[in-house]
């Protein structure tokens, strides 16, 4: 078994559609793989097209348990004062990466777009994202003493 980082890099979204309807949206995502949860920044006042730029990290077992090998990301509108309003949500697979990240020690999707559907399964839009696996090399023990008191010889 591998393990590694899993980088996402959020760019942007474009057609969103505002569900304010006196003030412009207020979006966000969460990003999840597996049990892990990330947040982004909420971009204030962009609407249906926001821009974060921001990346975030994940541990990943490849293989691992399960075979969900996946990034879910849920946008969301942040509201002050109701409850924030689900916009819709993209998908990634992403076990091919982590399957040539394993091979090669690092793979990449550069950025690209990804559609976001609503509950109903109806396109509401786009997301831009890159991802980038990264394993992590395990330093082996080869019985050698590291650091520690060395004995030293008098003259």
């Amino acid at each position: 078994m591998a393990i590694g980082t899993l980088e996402v890099l959020l760019v942007n979204a474009k057609g969103l559609g505002d569900t304010d309807f006196l003030d412009r949206m207020d979006p966000y995502v969460l990003i999840q793989y597996k049990s892990q949860e990330r947040k982004s920044s909420v971009a204030r006042g962009q609407g249906g097209s926001p821009a974060w730029n921001e990346k975030f990290t994940f541990r990943v077992e490849y293989p691992g348990e399960g075979d969900q090998y996946k990034l879910i990301l849920k946008i969301f509108d942040k509201d002050t004062f109701s409850v924030d309003d689900y916009i819709g949500q993209a998908t990634i697979y992403v076990e091919d990466l982590l399957a040539v990240g394993v091979e090669k020690g690092a793979s990449e999707v550069h950025p690209r777009k990804y559609s976001v559907v609503k509950s109903d399964q109806t396109y509401c839009g786009e997301i831009q994202v890159g991802v980038t696996f990264t394993q992590k090399v395990e330093e082996k023990y080869d019985g050698e003493e590291l650091g520690g008191w060395k004995q030293s010889r008098q003259y």
